[in-house]
């Protein structure tokens, strides 16, 4: 194992504590491989899980073409959604718990069995899916000025913050998600809009990436585990004092406030 994978893990789970970001990973070792962002990611997924942190789901990230052609990858990457990331619908926020903010609207899967990979279609996702809400995800980045490549963002938990999900559950029988549009508003004003194809042509295909993608660490989607499937629009930077409100077509909306 890479000597620097201990080390760099250190370093992002107390930047994660004391609210203090650090210089890009990859900055430092031009050596550092995807595999390797992974292995960073997991020791500190170990590391909170024996702090008492529990599991909720995963979330997928880089799943707009416009993120992977500015990161010059073309594949998304995933993180862990643990229950100390979870804010209710309605919820407020206080800017100073984060480092740098960016709000966005995805729609959230929520898994009625087991799904596990190599192999796994998109209809195997909806088959496994108990059902859909609308979601607000508050990314936010221990890498200083989110100069990040791919390999920070993995090690960084693909640069997860907090997450809210709205309270209305839609079946996803005859649901076309690309075509569900997504408006982000700001204090009433929509800022940014967007629709189902922005995650991989489909938030469905995204789900089955992340289940056959898990499958590659022995790993896989559990009953009962949020998969928050990727961005529908562009992110939005946060100021004290905002509402936001994202509503998805059919899928009804979720909102936070910031403090």
């Amino acid at each position: 194992m890479a000597d620097y994978i201990e080390r760099f893990a250190e370093e992002l789970f107390l930047a994660e504590e004391n609210l203090k970001p650090i210089e890009p990973l990859t900055s430092r070792d031009g050596s550092l491989t995807i595999e390797d962002a992974y292995k960073i990611q997991l020791k500190n997924v170990e590391r909170k899980i024996k702090k008492g942190w529990r599991i909720k789901g995963k979330k997928i990230g880089i799943t707009s073409l416009a993120v992977q052609r500015m990161l010059n990858v073309n594949q998304p990457d995933f993180g862990y959604l643990f229950d100390t990331m979870y804010v209710e619908d309605g919820g407020v926020i206080k800017l100073d718990t984060l480092i740098q903010p960016r709000v966005e609207g995805e729609i959230a899967f929520v898994m009625e069995k087991d799904l596990k990979g190599p192999g796994v279609t998109e209809a195997d996702v909806l088959r496994a899916t108990a059902f859909v809400v609308p979601s607000i995800e508050i990314v936010d980045s221990r890498i200083k000025d989110w100069k990040i490549k791919i390999q920070d963002t993995i090690a960084d938990n693909a640069s997860s913050g907090l997450f809210l999900l709205g309270g209305k559950k839609t079946l996803v029988d005859n649901l076309d998600f690309r075509c569900l549009g997504m408006i982000l508003e700001r204090n009433g004003d929509v800022v940014v809009s967007g629709a189902g194809a922005a995650s991989l042509g489909n938030p469905v295909k995204a789900v089955a990436w992340l289940a056959n993608k898990l499958s590659e660490f022995g790993e896989y989607l559990r009953a009962g585990e949020i998969v928050l499937s990727g961005a529908l629009a562009q992110l939005v930077v946060p100021k004290k004092g905002d509402f936001f409100r994202v509503t998805i077509q059919k899928l009804g909306s979720v909102s936070v406030r910031f403090e």
